[in-house]
């Protein structure tokens, strides 16, 4: 017969330390892609069927290279933290912490090759 409370029993299990960090990251990044993406699509839009020369000299102005630049690399920092929870949550031991890595480097490499693009333009 066990006569320990619920508070007894999580003593000693420890906390992950990062729930309210990733609580406010992924809040933060909502709403900065709540505006940041009706402004990509106004951007980005008008250049829908344009040629080549046209997008390059339209992305070579600071403001739609900005707004670019920042949607792409506020996207992929919220999709590395969203697909990060979803792993913790749903697969564990070895392969928990491959994915997360794995996930993280794709993020990161994805972002960087979108700036990476957009720099090119803009420069």
């Amino acid at each position: 017969m066990r006569y320990l409370t619920d508070r007894k029993r999580a003593v000693g299990m420890g906390s992950a330390k990062t729930g309210t960090a990733h609580f406010w990251a992924m809040k933060v990044s909502s709403v900065a892609l709540l505006l940041l993406i009706p402004m990509f699509l106004f951007t980005f839009g008008p250049m829908l069927g344009e040629d080549h020369a046209t997008v390059v000299a339209y992305f070579a102005r600071p403001f739609p290279a900005i707004v670019a630049a920042l949607t792409i690399v506020v996207s992929f920092m919220h999709f590395k933290d969203g697909v990060q929870v979803l792993i913790e949550d749903y697969v564990h031991g070895l392969a928990q912490k491959i994915l997360i890595i794995l996930m993280i480097c794709l993020s990161y490499a994805a972002a960087a090759t979108g700036l990476f693009a957009i720099a090119r333009i803009a420069l």
